[in-house]
């Protein structure tokens, strides 16, 4: 039974990470596409609540879930295949945390332009495409994360 419970949680938690990730980037980039200012600052507005709410929940969540399962089902934490995960968590978080940072200064401009009846300032403009570059690795990480667990492939790092 706490076999099932731990990989059910883990299962939900990547899923709520790909899910709300995947999610966040097509909403930004659609509000961005259209341009205007209103548009920008709520659903940077919602993005940034969503991205605090489940991203970082599943954030927290995901490597206590992720151990607690391998030392139950009896994976030693040296496995090539964890080693792998974990460092490529470690690198996705590397790009997320700028990015909430990002998410939020860009929906603080959007509204500042809102408030002054202005266009998106130029410094939204390039926080939108750091933004956008650092969603590739993150991404990219967190799907060969996913193709790491279901595969757990046999394999030393060093």
């Amino acid at each position: 039974m706490l076999y099932f419970v731990l990989k059910f949680a883990h299962v939900i938690g990547a899923a709520v990470l790909l899910g709300t990730g995947a999610g966040i980037a097509f909403f930004m980039l659609l509000a961005h596409r259209d341009g205007r200012p209103q548009v920008v600052a709520g659903v940077a507005r919602i993005v940034v609540v969503a991205d605090f709410l489940f991203t970082a929940s599943a954030v927290v969540a995901q490597p206590v879930t992720g151990v607690w399962l391998a030392l139950h089902v009896g994976y030693p934490l040296t496995e090539g295949w964890i080693l792998l995960s974990v460092f490529l968590y470690l690198l996705t978080g590397a790009f997320w945390l700028p990015v909430v940072w990002m998410q939020m200064r860009m929906r603080d401009l959007a509204a500042a332009a809102v408030r002054e009846g202005t266009s998106l300032p130029d410094d939204y403009r390039r926080l939108f495409r750091l933004w956008f570059v650092f969603g590739f690795p993150a991404f990219a990480a967190v799907l060969a994360i996913f193709w790491l667990m279901i595969q757990r492939p046999s394999f030393v790092l060093w």
